[in-house]
């Protein structure tokens, strides 16, 4: 079992800076992470996802250019920086874990099997 506890979410302004964190522990850090948001009356949407060893990156298009996933796998944590915040980013962000990929990483909730807690982001006009 994996166990995946994400922080760093709060209250900031649009065009604020943020970065939240999603610590793992139960086995080996070497798969594929992905974080994914939730806002109020919508479904839950793909944000970001990196491959076990950080060589690829994906991003939905309304992120790219303004957020940037990591991971270091020597502390079992991956991170979601998020710059230029817009009103539109407030959601609650998940962190989700992929054992069966480590080269690559799915967009699709359906394809990871571990997921945190979620921790909520609020961006403010």
């Amino acid at each position: 079992q994996v166990q995946l506890v994400e922080s760093g979410g709060g209250l900031v302004q649009a065009g604020d800076s943020l970065r939240v964190s999603c610590a793992a522990s139960g086995r080996t850090f070497n798969f594929a992470m992905g974080w994914f948001r939730q806002a109020p009356g919508k479904e839950r949407e793909f944000v970001a996802a990196i491959s076990g060893s950080a060589t690829n990156t994906y991003y939905a298009d309304s992120v790219k250019g303004r957020f940037t996933i990591s991971r270091d796998n020597g502390k079992n944590t991956v991170y979601l920086q998020m710059n230029s915040l817009k009103v539109e980013d407030t959601a609650v962000y998940y962190c989700a874990g992929d054992p069966t990929r480590k080269t690559t990483a799915t967009m699709r909730p359906a394809g990871y099997g571990y997921w945190g807690q979620g921790t909520q982001v609020t961006v403010s006009a």
